[in-house]
């Protein structure tokens, strides 16, 4: 299965967000559908995770990681994680929604208890080691 993520950042913070119906934060992102570019995936997941009044230009997206994983909601899928990141300033309002119930921004002076498997073992590492977060 194959799945996207996309960082956004904000004075050295990465936007993460908790589903209602997973006990961890994640990436703003899912899974990619068919005949469905993993870049194209990404764009519609932003759009459906962080709300319409989420302001972003869909041409700051740029793919920076690739990796393969087992998934965090069930521990035996197999998924393949494309990684993009934006590349400007999200605007607007995040929004809950049924799907999301909070967002947060991130670093690491926080608690990484409550991450997923993805964000721990990947992303924070990747975002540390390129100075992105604080």
């Amino acid at each position: 299965m194959n799945v996207v993520g996309t960082m956004f950042f904000d004075n050295k913070k990465l936007l993460i967000d908790k589903p209602r119906k997973r006990p961890t934060y994640q990436m703003i992102g899912g899974r990619v559908e068919d005949n469905e570019t993993p870049l194209k995936a990404a764009i519609r997941e932003c759009h459906e995770e962080l709300g319409s009044k989420a302001l972003f230009d869909e041409s700051l997206f740029e793919l920076i990681m690739e990796f393969d994983e087992i998934a965090t909601s069930d521990g035996v899928t197999p998924i393949h994680f494309f990684v993009f990141i934006y590349k400007g300033e999200l605007k607007g309002e995040l929004a809950t929604s049924e799907e999301i119930e909070k967002f947060l921004w991130y670093d690491t002076s926080m608690s990484g208890e409550s991450l997923s498997n993805t964000l721990k073992n990947e992303v924070i590492p990747y975002c540390v080691k390129n100075d992105l977060i604080n």
